[in-house]
C-alpha cells in the first residue's frame, strides 16, 4: 500500500507541475488581437488556433487527472491503518476497568474499614 501511494504522489506532484506550465504557456484572451498583426501565432506547430486547443484540452484532461489522483491519495491516506500513537494512550488503554458497585455494597465496606467512626456519629446526634 505505501508502494501505491508513493506512485501516485509522485504521478499527482508530476501532474501539478504540468498544469502549472500548461497555464502559463496558454495566452489570454487579449492575445488574439495581436495575431491579427502578425505577431507570428499562423506559423507556429499547431497553427493560428490549434495550439490554443490543443493546449486546453491537455489542460482540462491534466486537470480532471489531478483531480482523481487528489481523491486517490486522499482515500488511501485516510483507510491507512494507524501505527504511531503516544504511548501514553496505550498505558491508559490497558488498564483494567473495575466493575461497578452498588450503594448497598459501598455502605457495608465503608462500616467494614471504619466501625468506630459510624458508632460515635450516631452518639453526637441531639434527640
Amino acid at each position: 500500500m505505501d508502494a501505491l501511494f508513493s506512485v501516485i504522489l509522485v504521478a499527482h506532484i508530476l501532474i501539478g507541475l504540468s498544469v502549472c506550465g500548461l497555464v502559463l504557456m496558454q495566452h489570454g484572451k487579449g492575445a488574439d488581437m495581436g495575431a491579427a498583426f502578425g505577431s507570428g501565432a499562423s506559423g507556429s506547430l499547431f497553427g493560428a488556433t490549434g495550439s490554443a486547443n490543443f493546449l486546453s484540452r491537455t489542460t482540462a484532461v491534466l486537470a480532471a487527472v489531478f483531480f482523481a489522483t487528489s481523491l486517490a491519495l486522499a482515500y488511501i491516506a485516510s483507510n491507512k491503518p494507524k501505527t504511531s500513537g503516544s504511548v501514553m494512550e496505550n498505558a491508559v488503554q490497558s488498564q483494567p476497568l473495575s466493575a461497578p458497585v452498588s450503594k448497598g455494597e459501598q455502605a457495608a465496606e465503608s462500616k467494614a474499614a471504619t466501625p468506630g467512626l459510624n458508632d460515635s456519629k450516631a452518639k453526637d446526634i441531639p434527640k
